[in-house]
């Protein structure tokens, strides 16, 4: 279907935007845990929506976004030629983003494995900590000191399962660049080019090849047809005029596929657990699929395809490591299959370590030290003589 080019490109401004906004969101959750042109349809009298020069690594600029892309080039410039490589040897496009997606995804494993671990250690501390906060109620900095020191026990660093999120949002927005500008581009091959290598050339012409008259579009280097989807175009925005051309088929699946992670993220046993890396997860859970559901309009249907398969691949490694977690009872049912279930590769209850103490450093209070220091605390309901020598000078 057919959308207004002011429209999408609204939409299009707007996406960057809305991955900082989000990328925001998880930075301020974090911190309370611890201590080129887009493409368009044509319309209006406007630049044309596609590049008219070859695409090519960025350049320092004082413009603070020239700059910002200037940064990213070298991960833009690989994942590109990761990109093009596997279009190269498989000639269809689809598939070389399924390919690239899962090379990401493994080099990922270990981080994200370090957050999910994390992430189920504070679950799993959670009693302790609630009991905390009973014992020095009204005394936040107390209560904060002691949180600290239950992590320092048990070896848990309540930030570590912050840094996958935070690499998300910009990994994100590479990619949005990636498929948005390689994809649209009628000549690719400087990007191809390091340190003056070429390490392959694909089939692009020497000079745009103009699609109109009006010379509002190009011919781009790389066949973007998806024929396994139906013909999807994956370099440009696409709805499906079924869904009243607002979204996609796509843009819903990749949203019903983000609920599912953060269910299987949040814990089963405690579904309101209020620790902040859940609420991190519970805000996440609504905003990611909102963005991906309206954006249908803007992003290009190849950013869906990304991730789609990286939200698969998640919940894969998810499902090895924490279960099924809240996905479990829907609407009152629960398979089977998910009753007691025990993941391949469960996460142990944070035991106290007892590091080697160097000279200087306070000494390691177990939780029956902390519990007398606490009694101590409370003061007596009458006064007896030690309270009397107590006074003596």
């Amino acid at each position: 279907m057919t959308r207004s080019p002011r429209l999408r490109r609204l939409g299009q401004a707007l996406a960057p935007l809305l991955f900082l906004g989000a990328a925001s969101l998880i930075v301020a959750a974090c911190a309370a845990a611890g201590p080129g042109a887009s493409p368009g349809a044509s319309g209006a009298p406007a630049p044309s929506p596609t590049p008219v020069l070859p695409l090519t690594p960025s350049q320092p600029s004082a413009d603070p976004i020239a700059f910002l892309a200037f940064i990213f080039t070298p991960l833009f410039q690989a994942l590109f030629i990761l990109l093009a490589g596997f279009y190269k040897v498989t000639g269809d496009i689809g598939i070389a983003i399924v390919l690239l997606t899962i090379v990401i995804r493994v080099l990922l494993v270990p981080l994200y494995r370090q957050q999910l671990v994390s992430q189920r250690r504070m679950q799993l501390l959670q009693p302790e900590l609630k009991e905390l906060g009973k014992r020095y109620k009204g005394d936040r900095q107390r209560q904060m000191a002691a949180q600290q020191e239950i992590y320092r026990e048990r070896g848990v660093n309540p930030l570590s399962g912050c840094l996958p999120l935070l690499l998300q949002m910009p990994l994100l927005y590479i990619m949005y660049q990636v498929i948005r500008d390689g994809l649209t581009n009628y000549n690719v091959n400087p990007m191809l080019n390091v340190f003056g290598v070429q390490l392959f050339s694909l089939n692009c012409p020497a000079s745009p090849e103009f699609l109109d008259a009006a010379h509002q579009h190009v011919r781009a280097c790389i066949e973007t047809t998806v024929p396994w989807l139906l013909g999807i175009n994956a370099g440009q925005p696409h709805v499906d005029a079924a869904l009243l051309g607002v979204t996609s088929i796509l843009a819903l699946a990749s949203a019903a596929l983000q609920i599912v992670q953060t269910k299987m993220t949040l814990p089963a046993t405690d579904p309101k657990n209020d620790d902040p890396s859940t609420r991190t997860q519970r805000q996440m859970l609504v905003i990611l699929p909102a963005i991906f559901v309206f954006l249908a309009n803007a992003l290009p249907a190849g950013l869906y395809i990304y991730y789609i398969v990286s939200t698969l691949f998640g919940i894969a490694q998810q499902y090895l490591i924490l279960g099924w977690g809240s996905m479990f009872p829907l609407f009152g049912w629960t398979p089977s299959f998910a009753a007691n279930h025990t993941p391949r590769f469960p996460v142990a209850y944070p035991a106290p370590i007892n590091p080697t103490r160097s000279a200087g450093a306070p000494a390691q209070i177990t939780p029956a030290d902390r519990a007398a220091a606490a009694a101590r605390t409370v003061r007596p309901t009458s006064r007896g003589r030690q309270g009397r020598r107590g006074r003596r000078r």
